[in-house]
């Protein structure tokens, strides 16, 4: 297999032609102003993503490959609006012997065993004996806690790779902690409840050459999913109280925040509050922060555009 250039490695090869391959992760078919096609490409690798187009040709060439597929492509590497691009002039999906997968599952940079170590440690430290026990019984299954400490947290915006899922619920859980400082909360609850509440994210994705939803992830979502996982759990601790599982019910099912953005309800406990505004510190602010590492030119001054949140990042 001939060396392959990583879209970390582009900036170096600015207004020169490069042949590599990369995974398509998003194909757009589009008219310019003079209705004439192109594709617009997110093309990625473990080290980072970048935006190809294709000018010419355009319907055709769409036919040839989906999203999900490896394609080999010759291309010159340019700069528009200070972000690195590809102008790509020739593709061919590649066959799955001809490529290493290796090359395009992104993984977090956190250890996992640490990261493992941690989450750990905020269970033994509850003082509630039901709540411990409903944990343990869910992560010390160690066929569940091997996809957990694998799964991703989103497809699209943050910690979209393996072991996302987990650094961002030790990330939310830590929040938490600092915060069960400073407010009146019930700590056990609260720390229950950050650990738990992005738990149906287990079985909303499928990882393969790319993130996807599953099927049920895509008609029911992971807070359902969740919330039905952590209700079945806990049934197996004898005599739960109703009332301390419904606390715990209520964090997984508010902790979007908005009915806008898929909460099953609004925070309506001081604990849902804080849980909800933590996961979205977390999520936003690692969010920007891979806008910004994505960036391949250092004269850039702002980053790609947030589509999510409809602005830019200022770079110097």
């Amino acid at each position: 297999m001939e060396d392959k250039i990583f879209v970390r490695e582009l900036q170096n090869y600015l207004n020169k032609e490069i042949i590599s391959y990369f995974l398509v992760t998003q194909k757009e078919l589009r008219q310019d102003k003079n209705d004439n096609y192109f594709i617009r490409l997110k093309i990625t690798d473990k080290t980072g993503s970048i935006t190809g187009n294709v000018w010419n040709n355009a319907k055709p060439i769409s036919e040839m490959f989906e999203e999900g597929d490896v394609i080999k492509i010759k291309a010159k590497v340019v700069s528009f609006n200070t972000q690195i691009q590809l102008s790509i002039t020739k593709i061919r999906k590649m066959e799955n012997e001809e490529f290493d997968l290796t090359n395009f599952l992104e993984t977090t940079t956190k250890d996992i065993d640490e990261l493992s170590d941690k989450l750990f440690s905020y269970i033994d430290n509850l003082e509630n004996e039901y709540l411990k026990k409903l944990l343990l019984i869910i992560f010390e299954d160690k066929e569940f806690f091997n996809l957990f400490a694998k799964a991703p947290a989103a497809k699209n915006w943050h910690h979209n790779y393996i072991g996302g899922l987990l650094e961002h619920t030790v990330s939310v859980v830590q929040i938490c902690d600092f915060a069960s400082k400073m407010y009146p909360v019930n700590k056990d609850i609260l720390i229950t409840g950050a650990i738990l509440h992005d738990i149906g994210k287990v079985f909303e994705y499928n990882v393969k050459t790319v993130i996807d939803f599953s099927v049920q992830g895509r008609l029911i979502g992971h807070i359902p999913l969740g919330d039905q996982f952590v209700c079945e759990k806990a049934a197996a601790v004898n005599n739960f109280p109703e009332d301390l599982l419904m606390k715990i019910r209520h964090l997984i099912l508010s902790h979007h925040g908005e009915y806008e953005k898929a909460s099953a309800r609004l925070p309506q406990t001081i604990e849902a509050v804080v849980l909800h505004y933590a996961d979205n510190l977390d999520a936003q602010t690692v969010g920007v922060k891979q806008l910004i590492e994505a960036n391949q030119n250092p004269n850039a001054k702002w980053t790609e555009f947030d589509r999510l949140n409809e602005r830019y990042y200022y770079l110097k």
